[in-house]
């Protein structure tokens, strides 16, 4: 999944980002207020987790702007602001939870979990089709009940197309998944396309490329 984190305390936004990538997250961090306008102008996220005490401005106004323009995104507060006015007010300016400074890991990524399943309308974490499964908070893939081993970008790859399973998935979506605001070569893409490929072969599920559009992750054709 791909994840914005809006956090000006560099050292809390890397142990955030060390442990959310560790599962399999594409995060993004912005450190202001601006930064984090300019990234949801521009691409679209399956969570925000935002701090309140931002340099340029309060986090609850970034909030409020994004529910006035019906911006569903399921949004995590993380605070050291702990009073109830506070987590009162949070909430009915459209917070899905509130996780107050300083918190465990381990409940972080339990919230992080339970949202992303609530925005999927899921009771589980698992995506499939077919043969092919993917628990997106655990970060491990299965064919069959054989583990596949995967490299971090090719999980990204599997779990998005899983997510989409037999619906087109443009390329720039792909590419936003595996790279977030790294720069993408010209065929970057295509390669790990085409190593996700060769695991799959035999499984059943294949990849298929839709020119000009993107990939489709469908029943193999007999």
């Amino acid at each position: 999944m791909r994840l914005l984190l809006i956090e000006d305390d560099r050292l809390i936004a890397e142990a955030i980002g060390a442990r959310l990538d560790a599962l399999g997250h594409t995060l993004d961090i912005a450190t202001r207020r601006t930064e984090a306008i300019d990234a949801r102008s521009h691409d679209d996220f399956d969570l925000i987790l935002l701090d309140l005490g931002l340099p340029d401005g309060d986090g609850l106004a970034l909030l409020e702007g994004w529910r006035a323009v019906d911006d569903v995104t399921p949004v995590l507060i993380l605070t050291a602001r702990d009073t109830l006015d506070d987590r009162v007010r949070g909430l009915d300016l459209g917070a899905d939870d509130y996780l107050a400074k300083p918190f465990a890991m381990a409940e972080l990524e339990a919230r992080v979990r339970a949202l992303l399943r609530r925005a999927r309308q899921r009771t589980d974490n698992r995506l499939s089709l077919g043969a092919v499964s993917l628990d997106s908070t655990t970060g491990t893939a299965w064919l069959g009940e054989t583990l596949l081993d995967l490299p971090r970008r090719e999980l990204r790859l599997l779990e998005a197309l899983l997510a989409g399973a037999e619906r087109t998935v443009t390329r720039e979506l792909l590419e936003q998944r595996l790279f977030g605001f790294d720069e993408v070569g010209s065929n970057a893409l295509e390669v790990y396309v085409s190593r996700l490929r060769k695991r799959l072969q035999g499984s059943g599920v294949a990849i298929r490329t839709l020119r000009g559009l993107g990939y489709r992750l469908e029943p193999e054709r007999t």
